[in-house]
């Protein structure tokens, strides 16, 4: 772990930084910790094991043929196997195939692996009429998959993100209305004991993983990559999923690296470097839109690194949702050149018109430890803006060491219905607008007894 020297003089405005302190924040660009091992997998050594390679049910792979329906073939007859099956995507050919699904369950634990490239149709107006314009590749009700392999998943997103109603970056950018749908490039729906490894993605439409209603999914040294403009590409996004654990990966997407929403809990992510671009690393929202329920708990994001982005680690919740956020840790992490290391927005809201409303996702038992590095000073670096009605408490924030990537000045952090730990003084900047303790009256009822 990367530790600062102490400031001889702490203010509650400004302070100068030595040219040392500065020679060593500029050198932050390595993982804070060795990797963690990814568990044990959950397909076995199959050998000898079935062989179902897309060529042999009449795959062209040249990039302009259509290829689904080997790929569902293979799909089907690995299916249908009695023992363990691979499915094979050799290497040294390129596979356009249209928006499907591969649906189990199956008679047997499959792995499909992939050395080849896969890719989509070329944007919009190359999507079949009939077909979903939501989602790409889909894998819906298996149990005991692994996904691996050098090959790269290509979603070929630019035309999807020059739509008239996608957020147009820029002094004269614009959001039109009209139809708005693009697809995720790989989503898994009610799945379970799932293994994602060494796959490469680039260019999703919108997000590039997705895992709703899953159980027990692993997922390591992944590469994910869109330009930092690119509207709505999270990296890898979870939802009414539990027991999820992300290792070792690479994400530079133009919106979240990861992105946790409703109905999740119990999840480990590790070792991930995150950004340039827009993203808004392992964050925790939006949660609670059109005064819905969300509940999520036990996440943790440790020894990771967060590079030129707009936003840190950040917990954002929508005005008038209810439920819960408790049990997020985030440890041992570096942040370089980010607009807003540490932020909670429970006044998270888009539109021209939003009005206030006093129903809020009840924020608890949230903590910061070891966050250190750079921020941008257009913000603060914490950021806590919490409800008037529903405070955020039992925050804890200590060893956080966080300096201006330009000038000498640092920023006040923002505090608002904030309640907490805010570790004696000792972090940079110094915490002093977290309110000691706890709130002095019970808090409302909001729907936290629901989750």
């Amino acid at each position: 772990m990367l530790h600062f020297p102490l400031f001889l003089a702490i203010t509650l405005h400004s302070f100068t930084l030595s040219a040392q302190h500065r020679i060593l924040v500029s050198q932050i660009s390595a993982s804070p910790s060795p990797a963690p091992q990814l568990p044990p997998p959950l397909i076995g050594v199959m050998s000898p094991s079935p062989l179902f390679s897309v060529l042999s049910y009449g795959a062209v792979g040249n990039g302009v043929a259509d290829d689904t329906q080997p790929f569902k073939m293979a799909w089907d007859a690995a299916c249908q196997a009695n023992d363990p099956a691979v499915i094979f995507v050799p290497m040294h050919y390129t596979f356009m195939i249209q928006s499907t699904i591969f649906s189990g369950p199956c008679k047997s634990e499959l792995i499909f692996r992939i050395e080849g490239n896969i890719m989509a149709p070329d944007g919009p107006h190359s999507w079949p009429k009939n077909n979903s314009k939501r989602q790409w590749l889909v894998f819906y009700r298996i149990d005991g998959m692994s996904i691996q392999g050098g090959g790269t998943i290509d979603g070929r997103g630019q035309k999807w993100w020059e739509l008239p109603c996608k957020p147009h970056r820029g002094p004269k950018g614009t959001t039109l209305p009209g139809p708005c749908d693009s697809p995720v490039a790989v989503r898994f729906f009610w799945s379970s004991n799932l293994v994602v490894k060494g796959m490469k993605m680039k260019n999703s439409p919108q997000f590039h993983f997705r895992f709703d209603s899953c159980h027990n999914v692993h997922i390591e040294s992944l590469y994910i990559k869109s330009p930092a403009l690119s509207p709505n590409t999270d990296g890898i996004h979870v939802e009414n999923s539990n027991n999820v654990y992300i290792y070792n990966s690479v994400i530079a997407s133009g919106d979240d690296c990861v992105s946790i929403g409703a109905g999740t809990f119990n999840v480990e992510i590790r070792n991930i470097t995150c950004g340039p671009g827009h993203g808004i690393s392992c964050s925790i929202g939006s949660l609670g839109p059109r005064n819905t329920r969300a509940c999520v708990k036990n996440i943790t994001v440790r020894d990771s690194v967060i590079k030129q982005s707009d936003n840190g680690v950040r917990i954002k919740t929508w005005q008038g949702g209810y439920g819960a956020v408790t049990g997020v840790s985030y440890s041992n992490i570096v942040m370089e050149g980010v607009r807003n290391p540490i932020m909670i927005d429970q006044y998270y809201c888009t539109g021209k018109s939003c009005a206030n409303q006093t129903a809020a996702v009840y924020i608890s038992g949230i903590s910061y430890k070891g966050i250190k590095g750079t921020y941008d000073v257009r913000s603060p670096a914490m950021h806590l803006a919490c409800s008037d009605a529903v405070p955020c408490t039992n925050l804890t924030v200590s060893d956080v060491e966080l300096l201006p990537v330009q000038g000498q000045r640092i920023v006040d952090p923002y505090c608002w219905n904030a309640y907490g730990d805010g570790g004696d003084d000792l972090n940079i900047p110094p915490l002093f607008c977290l309110i000691e303790g706890a709130p002095p009256l019970l808090l409302p009822s909001n729907g936290l007894d629901q989750c």
